[in-house]
């Protein structure tokens, strides 16, 4: 079984008082914090890099203009929201039981960081669900990418 699947037991758990059991092997829990660690620096760093394009996808997409207004103005709200919610998986990453707050923050920075995985490897709608070969170099943003949507899955039906 590759290193990232979470199928090997549930990844969160709702408890009878509406908190969350977090399942979380502690591997997976190192890796999905040096991932976020370097988004986080990338968005800080370089906003405007081009595997952060759909986390600003264009509002106008037929007036510059309007848009680049549009970006200006919400783009800083944009990132401080992701960045905060980054840091809220990073400072609960250890932890067994998370508050309905905290894993809606894990779900919105697994959203973000699957979707610069996503934009890496230039995954479209029209793609399927592609057979990548463990010596493919690709390999790896594609088992960080499966691996975030399963554990972004496990959050949805725990939050159901």
């Amino acid at each position: 079984m590759p290193f990232f699947s979470p199928r090997r037991y549930p990844v969160i758990r709702p408890r009878p008082d509406g908190r969350f059991d977090l399942v979380l092997h502690e591997a997976h829990r190192d890796a999905l914090a040096a991932l976020l660690g370097e988004l986080d620096e990338l968005i800080e760093a370089d906003p405007t890099a081009s595997d952060l394009r759909r986390l600003s996808p264009p509002a106008y997409l037929h007036d510059v203009e309007r848009d680049a207004a549009y970006q200006l103005l919400a783009g800083e709200e944009l990132r401080t929201a992701r960045r905060a919610a980054i840091e809220v998986v990073r400072s609960s990453i250890e932890r067994s039981v998370l508050d309905e707050d905290e894993v809606w923050a894990w779900l919105r920075a697994l959203n973000a960081l699957r979707l610069v995985v996503g934009t890496k490897l230039d995954i479209t709608d029209e793609d399927d669900d592609p057979v990548i070969e463990p010596d493919h170099p690709d390999a790896p943003l594609w088992a960080i990418y499966d691996f975030t949507g399963e554990v972004q899955h496990a959050i949805l039906a725990a939050l159901g």
